[in-house]
């Protein structure tokens, strides 16, 4: 009951609740990232699948620039994650918009982490169980490891949260979340400012 009916009146009014609280704070980390990325605005939307896979735009702050090189390609992201967007991201602020996915069905407050689109294709059966439920802002694999795991590691606790999501698992990784942000562990995998792409094998 909980997982298909209790848990979205939770997640709703929680996040209504957090978005009227913080949008003064959300208004100001908003001018000043708009400022640190040089005009590139403070706002990052993507497309991420949802649910049974269905296409939704993930809003987050954005924390790099959109700085180019001479043949007009994007640097890499350590060359173009800003001072203000490191700390904006190792501190989670930049999940904080995603209340507002949440507020609209979205997603969750607690499941997988939302994708690439373009990892659709790779995951194997038992892999693509993960869209079995709203993506969370955080998850059983952010709160075990984060983005120091592999893919396969992260992808394997991703399932197990769909056969176990229950109100004590939510507010489990509700709790080991916020140690984990308090203690900024996890953010980013050995060598990568974030994490390697996902191939369908690592």
């Amino acid at each position: 009951m909980y997982k298909y009916f209790f848990k979205r009146i939770l997640d709703f009014c929680i996040a209504f609740v957090v978005l009227s609280v913080l949008v003064l704070p959300l208004v100001i980390v908003a001018l000043w990232l708009h400022f640190a990325n040089k005009g590139a605005g403070a706002f990052f939307f993507q497309e991420r699948p949802g649910k049974d896979g269905k296409i939704f735009k993930i809003v987050k702050f954005k924390t790099m620039t959109d700085e180019h090189d001479a043949n007009g390609n994007l640097l890499p992201d350590e060359m173009r994650l800003t001072k203000v967007g490191k700390f904006v991201r190792s501190t989670s602020i930049d999940e904080l918009p995603q209340f507002w996915n949440v507020l609209v069905g979205d997603m969750s407050l607690i499941g997988p982490r939302p994708l690439l689109v373009q990892y659709l294709p790779l995951y194997s059966k038992e892999q693509a169980r993960r869209h079995e439920v709203r993506p969370g802002i955080s998850g059983w694999a952010q709160c075990h490891g984060r983005n120091s795991l592999s893919w396969s590691e992260k992808i394997a606790l991703d399932v197990w949260y769909v056969d176990h999501c229950t109100l004590m698992t939510d507010i489990k990784v509700v709790f080991i979340t916020i140690q984990k942000v308090l203690a900024r562990d996890g953010i980013s995998q050995e060598g990568n400012a974030t994490m390697e792409m996902f191939n369908g094998k690592n």
